[in-house]
């Protein structure tokens, strides 16, 4: 019984996660601070699992007793690998997940606007670290890194079949030091070498530029955390006194962020109506409706989406194309769609569990399915989404001679829509 309460105690330390809050965020759809800390977990053991605590120790015992490489004992990551099989057990891949001391922290940063790190959203995937999306001037970026692309190596040394923490602990580090991984393109089959260089990631949210002939304007929004609703406010003001009368609104390789600002994002485009609908365990629907003031109503638009595309942009992309706002060009999306609520672990780590699931105004699922556009464009194999940030220092010969296919379509669509 000492053994079980020794487990009883670890086991609140930690659970499972699958994006690295270290490289990157996929933030999801989080509640208000009220809820955050509204919960404390209970260290009982209810009677109808103590067989199963007693098999865990079983296993914990026998490791500890016989395993041969004792250096590799480590109680902590035993503890953690335990409850992360947990959370894994519940299905909920690419949300649910468990957030490490060190990423709670990240997670602040991220929601804030900077974050340190090479700047690359990851999941394990048939055990493979896979690059969700690269963020906007990060090294992962700069590097090349494309979504779908795996790390198979970390400074030399296979990470396949590791813990997704572990994994992420060998690419994090500090700051200004070189990290050398080995990545492979599975569309390609080939393989090759990144060295990046850790660095600080101050995250804009929103770019925008006029692109060639000055009626479209591109722009993207690369994330959902706190004033992205504000600085897409005043990019659109800005957008309008330039004279252009188009708008590409860009959500590739956008991993997600907060409700509230999802729901604003929307807002400027939509008039009236249900941003998103909410429903509960025991199915009740409840609406969260748009908000008025919007700046950018009768603004012709088309998205851009892809499978980068996850959680609070998946909202944002649902409701547009439900109220039939703007067209969907690009790729399925991630297929992220339910309410995280972080409950607070004893040792500073945290869970990140879905409590509720978010549907579009139409009542579709996002949450497993995705949003799919109403024009499918894949990117060539070598290609990558081509934004705002590179635009500004290319020649317009050089924009309509890229490869990004999906842009060029959306180009296309919304000149067609006069």
């Amino acid at each position: 019984m000492a053994l079980l309460e020794k487990m009883k105690r670890s086991c609140k330390s930690k659970g499972w996660y699958i994006f690295a809050w270290g490289l990157g965020a996929i933030m999801g759809l989080v509640l208000g601070c009220q809820f955050l800390g509204a919960y404390t977990p209970s260290t009982r053991i209810p009677a109808s699992a103590e067989d199963k605590f007693r098999l865990m120790a079983e296993a914990w015992n026998t490791i500890q007793d016989v395993y041969v490489d004792r250096k590799a004992i480590v109680s902590r990551q035993m503890t953690h690998g335990a409850i992360s099989g947990m959370v894994d057990s519940l299905g909920d891949t690419g949300h649910s997940r468990f957030l490490s001391p060190e990423m709670v922290r990240q997670e602040a940063e991220q929601s804030q606007g900077g974050l340190e790190g090479i700047g690359a959203e990851v999941k394990m995937k048939n055990k493979q670290l896979v690059i969700v999306a690269p963020m906007d001037d990060s090294p992962a970026q700069k590097g090349g890194l494309k979504a779908g692309e795996v790390i198979l190596k970390v400074d030399g040394e296979e990470i396949s079949n590791l813990p997704l923490e572990e994994a992420v602990a060998k690419i994090q580090g500090t700051l200004g030091t070189r990290v050398r991984l080995w990545i492979l393109n599975p569309d390609t089959g080939r393989s090759r070498e990144a060295i990046l260089t850790r660095a600080h990631i101050q995250i804009r949210n929103v770019t925008w530029h006029v692109l060639p002939g000055q009626e479209v304007t591109h722009l993207r929004i690369a994330g959902f955390s706190k004033g992205s609703t504000r600085d897409l406010r005043e990019a659109l003001k800005k957008i309008r006194e330039t004279g252009a009368t188009r708008l590409i609104l860009d959500l590739r390789n956008n991993p997600g962020g907060l409700l509230e600002e999802a729901v604003e994002t929307i807002s400027q485009f939509l008039a009236e109506g249900d941003a998103v609908l909410e429903k509960d365990a025991a199915g009740k629907i409840t609406p969260s409706p748009v908000k008025p003031g919007g700046v950018a109503l009768d603004l012709p638009l088309v998205v851009l989406v892809n499978g980068g595309t996850a959680s609070a942009p998946e909202i944002v992309a649902g409701a547009l194309q439900d109220y039939r706002r703007g067209q969907i060009v690009g790729e399925k999306t991630f297929g992220t769609g339910t309410v995280l609520q972080r409950f607070s672990l004893s040792d500073g780590s945290a869970l990140m569990l879905a409590i509720n699931e978010w549907l579009t105004p139409g009542k579709k699922t996002i949450w497993h399915q995705g949003i799919s556009p109403d024009v499918t464009v894949g990117l060539p194999p070598d290609a990558s989404p081509l934004f705002p940030t590179r635009e500004m220092i290319m020649t317009p010969t050089e924009i309509k001679g890229s490869e990004d296919s999906q842009l060029l379509q959306a180009w296309e669509m919304i000149l067609g829509s006069r």
